[in-house]
């Protein structure tokens, strides 16, 4: 009699042991968990913040190396174009001497970078500089990134102005042949407006003060017309 009562409190504490056995491993799993999620989660807010300080940004397709700029052609010369969609001069050169970049281009002579900064924000009441920027990256990231400057440029709006909507902006982008609905979202979401500022913040520690400012092989061009543009491209291809 004594020696099943003693085989059922030796069964009872294997029982108790492997009970409490489980709850440790339980509380284990549970403390490895949590600290599972806060760590996602310190990432997570890590990569915001540092978003949020202009730290990282998304490049669209086309764009150079650096994301900087969109890059056109093959040429051994690059040509680099910092303008402003909101810039009156820039529209002014696009009309000149626009042609002849996209000439020397297509004869293989040139590399064109186009850097859409965003210099003149103050001039709009809604940001346009920056919204038509980013816009152009939503353009480039459907592959028409020129069609798209070039229509921005002849629809351009004055300065203190609202400027382009948001649906304006969309319908310009369906009219040289992106999808709207994929092109709103994608300025509605913001996408390259980091972008924006990358390119805007790059070209003032470069030290472009002004629009549009035009550089072959990284020396300004203070003759902008055509040419001065291809006397220029000729000179640094020698």
């Amino acid at each position: 009699m004594s020696s099943r009562k003693g085989q059922r409190d030796a069964a009872r504490v294997v029982r108790q042991q492997i009970a409490r056995e489980r709850r440790r491993r339980r509380t284990i799993w549970a403390s490895v968990a949590a600290v599972a999620v806060l760590v996602i989660a310190g990432l997570i807010g890590w990569g915001v913040w540092s978003g949020q300080r202009g730290g990282g940004y998304t490049a669209p397709p086309g764009a150079t190396v650096a994301g900087t700029g969109i890059a056109h052609g093959s040429g051994p010369v690059v040509i680099d174009l910092y303008e402003d969609f909101l810039c009156p001069i820039c529209k002014e050169f696009q009309q000149t001497s626009g042609p002849t970049v996209e000439q020397l281009v297509a004869e293989g002579k040139a590399t064109v970078v186009f850097h859409p900064v965003a210099f003149l924000n103050r001039y709009s009441t809604t940001q346009y500089s920056t919204r038509s920027s980013a816009a152009s990256g939503c353009a480039a990231n459907g592959g028409k990134f020129r069609e798209y400057a070039g229509a921005l440029f002849d629809r351009q709006p004055p300065e203190g102005s609202a400027g382009l909507s948001d649906a304006e902006l969309a319908d310009i982008a369906a009219g040289v042949g992106l999808n709207r609905d994929t092109f709103a979202s994608c300025l509605s979401d913001g996408t390259y407006t980091s972008w924006t500022k990358h390119v805007t913040e790059d070209a003032s520690k470069a030290g472009v003060t002004g629009t549009p400012t035009v550089r072959v092989n990284g020396k300004e061009v203070a003759d902008r017309s055509p040419e001065g543009i291809r006397a220029a491209v000729a000179a640094a291809g020698k």
